[in-house]
């Protein structure tokens, strides 16, 4: 009896072949042998370490199709370094110093409203501000920064910049900054909700950000909009979606720049 072709004929391997994906930095991933889902946070040749949502972190090895993306199977692969004769560059723009070590941290700090606020600039100017030794820290809202500005007491090489979210006239970020005078202090900031909004949206690929009623926690809203997940799956995608400069917003960047000229400037 003829059945027809042998389905075991030809080149049926390459049929449909596993995609291969890049193990960068929070690209979330599930492990498919265990169901552990989370986000790259290391890399190597032979394996690869996610944390899920808890901060648990656990070790998988690189092998084919060990892993799905968005429910599709995929192969990690390590990301090589560019290997290349002309300048290397961080994530802000700038040339990247070879073999440079982090400096010890000065006594000018840059204070940011809150947790996510302070990744962002990490993920952006991480490596300049290392150069640099200026230290990063989250204020958690700017209700007592007067009373914050007068502890840190600045002064002659110890300068204090801000960045304010929802910095804009007739707010009551606005009169909080507006009540502040202080050389040694420069205060900026960005038009937006939340720093969330400070990545462009087709780097998220979304056409724009979505309007939250008020009453709704906005960024809880976004994410049921969106379909991020809550919170905290949805920050991941936006703080992954942040992969340099070109993927902020122009007044974020025009007011990270400020502070960091700032707090560097000889005095």
């Amino acid at each position: 009896m003829d059945y027809g072709n042998d389905v075991l004929s030809g080149d049926w391997r390459r049929k449909n072949p596993i995609p291969e994906l890049p193990a960068e930095m929070d690209l979330v991933v599930e492990d498919v042998a265990t169901g552990f889902c989370g986000a790259v946070v290391l890399s190597s040749k032979q394996a690869v370490t996610l944390e899920d949502r808890n901060g648990v972190r656990r070790n998988f090895p690189l092998h084919k199709a060990g892993f799905l993306f968005e429910g599709r199977p995929v192969t990690l692969v390590h990301v090589a370094l560019p290997v290349s004769g002309k300048p290397q560059r961080t994530a802000s723009g700038s040339v990247a110093v070879a073999h440079a070590s982090a400096r010890v941290a000065k006594a000018s700090r840059i204070w940011v409203e809150g947790v996510h606020d302070a990744e962002l600039v990490e993920r952006i100017w991480g490596d300049d501000l290392r150069i640099e030794g200026i230290v990063v820290e989250p204020l958690h809202g700017i209700d007592e920064l007067v009373e914050r500005v007068h502890d840190f007491a600045p002064g002659s090489g110890r300068r204090l910049g801000v960045l304010v979210d929802h910095l804009v006239p007739g707010s009551k970020e606005s009169r909080i900054v507006d009540s502040i005078r202080n050389s040694n202090v420069l205060i900026t900031g960005h038009p937006y909700i939340d720093i969330w909004q400070a990545i462009k949206p087709a780097s998220l690929g979304i056409s724009e950000w979505p309007d939250v009623p008020r009453g709704i926690d906005w960024k809880t809203g976004v994410c049921a909009q969106l379909g991020f997940g809550d919170p905290m799956q949805g920050w991941r995608r936006v703080r992954a979606a942040a992969r340099s400069y070109s993927d902020v917003q122009a007044p974020l960047l025009g007011a990270v720049e400020r502070l960091i000229d700032f707090t560097t400037m000889e005095h």
